[in-house]
């Protein structure tokens, strides 16, 4: 990204951009890491695996992450929004509600696993998927520990927790990929380096269940999980639905392409944008209500878009050159898929930052609503361009309706917060 475009973001919104910029930084710095590694993984699975292979392996993993987006039901941003006089209780009861909560899942994902084997025949897909089911112990020993990290400011830890686990699962996929040419090679290592993040997260701010502080109210609880889990479930099919439609309508090999054309493109700056939010979030928590909140949502939309949209242009542009060179001549073809699939990024930040900013205000059942109308444009354009027959055209009509609906919620609930310091001015000076 240019210096000057820095230092112009970093004059105009102040001392929060240095916060803003530590934050991505950490992450950032993290994420290259990962992505070198994972750029090793993602040539060593070009190389080693037909795309009808990779389809098996992303159809497990697609029906993993929409199962496991169930467990997003907003505990862990109670834990950063609580008060502090009632933080313990909140932990207590945010441990035993998820502990609860992910056991259920497991038993839903068995179940799932057993219609896919029954049902659909994909008896591969659905032995990988009951093996998955292990992950979320793991998940439920460090969640509290993780938030409170994340309630913290600890950016930095945070970045090293999912950059560890990103890392270690790279290396062993690739490891993998080499003495055993198999989708179980691409979805084990998400099993086995679940215990690091354990060890990792519980590290990151140790805590212990205060039983003299109680608990928070259930209902409470429940009042905020179930537009949350709507939101983040909407954002997860948006996400993961893709790779349904199109093993639906274009086949399993057309899934492999776009897999590997997903990972190589727009994958980076997804996971930098949902870091992103993770550093915007607390700062807008932090925050107080009104004026003080509207400043610093206007700072981090214009650092947000002072580091994204250079990265997203460059390498949407760049992708032609590094495609072939990188992944070998005969993924060339995906060069212009890549390509279309990097401007993703612009939309995936103002989504991001719209959500962030519902979430703060406690505005959780606008963010389901916007993120429910974002999934319909996304994967009704997505499915509208499958039917041309050509993964070109699912993937531009995917970026058609998920740009759509980011900038239509994006408008309604970003202009007239941004605005609101001057519609008060305006007020104030034609009464007078």
């Amino acid at each position: 990204m240019p210096l000057r475009l820095i230092q112009k973001a970093e004059h105009r919104i102040g001392p929060h951009f240095a916060q803003l910029a530590r934050g991505l930084g950490s992450y950032g710095s993290a994420e290259v890491a990962t992505r070198m590694v994972r750029l090793l993984t993602t040539v060593v699975i070009a190389r080693s695996l037909a795309p009808a292979i990779v389809g098996e392996a992303a159809l497990a993993l697609t029906v993993f992450e929409l199962v496991r987006v169930l467990e997003r039901i907003g505990t862990g941003q109670q834990i950063v929004q609580a008060e502090a006089s009632e933080l313990a209780a909140t932990c207590n009861s945010v441990q035993r509600f998820y502990a609860g909560w992910t056991g259920a899942l497991m038993i839903v994902q068995l179940l799932v696993a057993a219609l896919l084997a029954l049902v659909f025949d994909r008896t591969t897909a659905a032995a990988m998927l009951a093996v998955l089911t292990l992950v979320y112990p793991f998940m439920a020993g460090g969640h509290v520990q993780f938030y409170l990290a994340m309630r913290a400011g600890l950016v930095s830890r945070l970045a090293r927790i999912g950059a560890s686990q990103s890392i270690a699962d790279q290396l062993l996929t690739a490891a993998l990929l080499l003495i055993w040419p198999s989708p179980w090679s691409i979805v084990l290592p998400k099993l086995l380096t679940a215990p690091l993040w354990l060890i990792l997260a519980r590290r990151a701010a140790p805590w212990q269940p205060d039983r003299a502080a109680g608990r928070i109210p259930a209902a409470r609880m429940l009042r905020y999980a179930g537009p949350i889990m709507l939101a983040d479930g909407m954002t997860a099919l948006r996400t993961q639905g893709d790779n349904l439609i199109i093993a639906a309508v274009l086949g399993t090999s057309a899934l492999g392409t776009y897999y590997f054309a997903f990972n190589a493109g727009v994958g980076i700056i997804s996971s930098l944008v949902t870091a992103f939010g993770s550093v915007a979030f607390p700062m807008l928590c932090g925050a107080k209500a009104g004026p003080a909140r509207i400043s610093m949502l206007r700072r981090i939309a214009l650092g947000g878009a002072a580091v994204f949209v250079p990265i997203v242009a460059l390498q949407a542009l760049a992708a032609p050159l590094y495609v072939p060179l990188v992944f070998g001549a005969h993924w060339a073809f995906a060069a212009p898929l890549i390509a279309i699939l990097c401007l993703a990024g612009v939309p995936l930040l103002v989504a991001q930052i719209t959500g962030c900013w519902l979430r703060a205000e406690g505005k959780v059942g606008t963010d389901a609503a916007n993120s429910t109308l974002t999934c319909v444009l996304a994967l009704g354009g997505l499915w509208l361009g499958a039917h041309f027959g050509e993964l070109r055209f699912a993937v531009l009509g995917l970026i058609a309706g998920q740009t759509l609906g980011a900038l239509w919620n994006g408008a309604r609930v970003l202009l007239p917060a941004l605005d609101l310091p001057r519609f008060h001015i305006l007020r104030s000076e034609s009464r007078s």
